[in-house]
């Protein structure tokens, strides 16, 4: 492997593994005039450690721009793409496997009577457990004599991985309840089992001179294991009244009752085991003190970012970020210039880094003066022939499923056998209720563990189980918030809090 590093280029795609790498393949180049164009099939490799880039000799994926990768186990998987050759675009659907162990590419060979997804690029592609799900895309058809229609795709796929690349097979997922309306240059990034999917773009009206298009700013979460697909709005941060006990006393009678069951079960850490063996459970913090030490540093707004499309996110924790992307009014196109982050355990605000959109913002200004000069002489102005406006020639296929008629939004429970997080209860104070539950089916499920490695997967398991049934406690607190119930308190039944309940 040469030690060069990769030259210039846009649109490519890039991966980090778990191992230390990053690996970037394709991409494309284009003058400022345009006038040369052309793409990359190189394969690079950076090391995290080193800062060294390394190019992949092996024979890897054909030239393309629009990739999508993400990583399961040893393998950073890669899919479709395009390939522009000036006369005409080639659209992708292959998928290449490369191996961080031996440092090369295989491509996945299907039976010839496995169903694919078609080609696409822009695509989201997430990784989960069992391989990776793939999410909508772009692509063009045949519009006419030498023209193309672009093509926004609304189809959801499941990759089922295997040790051995024969036997890796797609899987069609079946559209249920609510779903997204068609969009591309969304981005999608996988949270605790749940895609997070953020903006894009649709074009409505396409004809040989214009294009009107409809950007979006909405945060759509996507729920793997019951494939369906949610809205998530951002709340007030509304103050608590100070009306439970302090968190001191509340985790250590929580401790208390944990050390309780595991000495009946027998099951305390032995006298050798060390802290460094197994380190205490540390809960998250809820409290309210860490956001007022945020609004004094970065604004908090109770509203989403200025529609977009193509910005860059990620997850860190429990923290979805947004950096940039685009934004268009006919020929114009802006770079908006802003970074911001959403806590996904509460949606509690947008937390706003920095914000420029200045430029953006004298444009509208001056669109809206030409649109008041334009009002006052359109009746002078002679009927222009309307644009043909672009049809495929071949209309789009229907669906092959129908979409399920549902009420409302129901969310089956894959483990309605473990506690349930209530409205407005945060994951730290769903463990300090529920612990000791956790704690029981921790020793049931795990043998051969003890003590403090029990404490901890048994709130592994409590945040796990936090997290499979948000998005339906989120419906029952927007269903609470509609009717005036922004807080439900817990009272205190102990022997300090009995007495007056039935008087009052």
């Amino acid at each position: 492997m040469s030690k060069n590093s990769p030259i210039a280029r846009s649109s490519h795609t890039m991966c980090y593994h778990q191992s230390g790498i990053f690996l970037l393949h394709g991409g494309e180049f284009s003058s400022p005039k345009q006038s040369t164009f052309h793409h990359y099939s190189d394969t690079w490799i950076l090391d995290s450690q080193t800062k060294e880039w390394s190019k992949v000799d092996s024979k890897g994926p054909s030239s393309r721009s629009g990739s999508r990768m993400c990583v399961w186990k040893n393998y950073i998987m890669l899919y479709g793409g395009f390939r522009d050759l000036g006369t005409h675009t080639t659209y992708l659907n292959d998928l290449w496997l490369f191996d961080v162990t031996t440092y090369k590419w295989k491509e996945v060979i299907y039976p010839p009577t496995h169903t694919i997804p078609d080609a696409r690029s822009g695509h989201s592609f997430i990784p989960t457990d069992e391989g990776a799900i793939l999410y909508g895309g772009y692509c063009k058809v045949k519009a006419g004599k030498g023209l193309q229609k672009g093509k926004v795709l609304t189809d959801t796929w499941a990759l089922k991985m295997k040790a051995d690349p024969k036997m890796i097979r797609w899987e069609r997922k079946r559209k249920q309840g609510f779903q997204p309306s068609p969009r591309a240059g969304c981005s999608m990034q996988m949270h605790k089992g749940r895609g997070m999917l953020f903006g894009g773009v649709y074009d409505y009206e396409e004809t040989e001179e214009t294009l009107d298009s409809e950007f979006y700013n909405t945060l759509l979460s996507y729920n793997a294991e019951t494939n369906r697909w949610f809205t998530l709005s951002l709340r007030a941060n509304k103050k608590k009244q100070n009306v439970k006990r302090e968190k001191v006393d509340r985790h250590k009678e929580l401790e208390d009752t944990l050390n309780e069951i595991l000495a009946k079960a027998n099951l305390n850490d032995d006298e050798e085991t060390t802290d460094d063996d197994a380190k205490p459970v540390t809960l998250p913090d809820d409290d309210d003190e860490e956001d007022k030490v945020e609004a004094k540093e970065y604004e908090i707004r109770n509203q989403m970012p200025h529609p977009r499309f193509n910005a860059l996110t990620c997850v860190l924790d429990d923290t979805f970020f947004i950096y940039g992307g685009m934004w268009e009014a006919g020929d114009q196109e802006f770079n908006l210039d802003s970074f911001y982050s959403i806590d996904l355990s509460k949606l509690t605000g947008l937390k706003v880094y920095w914000e420029d959109l200045s430029e953006l913002n004298n444009f509208k200004e001056g669109s809206d003066d030409e649109d008041d000069d334009d009002d006052e002489d359109e009746d002078d102005d002679e009927e222009e022939p309307v644009d043909q406006k672009l049809v495929a020639e071949e209309e789009e296929e229907e669906e092959e499923e129908e979409e399920e008629e549902t009420d409302g939004p129901q969310i089956p429970d894959e483990r309605p056998w473990l506690p349930h997080p209530k409205p407005f209860e945060s994951l730290r104070n769903f463990y300090l209720r529920a612990g000791a539950e956790f704690l029981k089916w921790s020793i049931s499920n795990n043998r051969g563990v003890r003590g403090k490695h029990l404490k901890t997967k048994s709130f592994e398991l409590c945040e796990d189980r936090w997290w499979e049934r948000r998005e339906a406690v989120r419906i029952e607190e927007e269903d609470l918030e509609e009717s005036g119930v922004t807080e439900l308190i817990e009272k205190d039944f102990s022997a300090a809090g009995k007495g007056g309940s039935k008087r009052r």
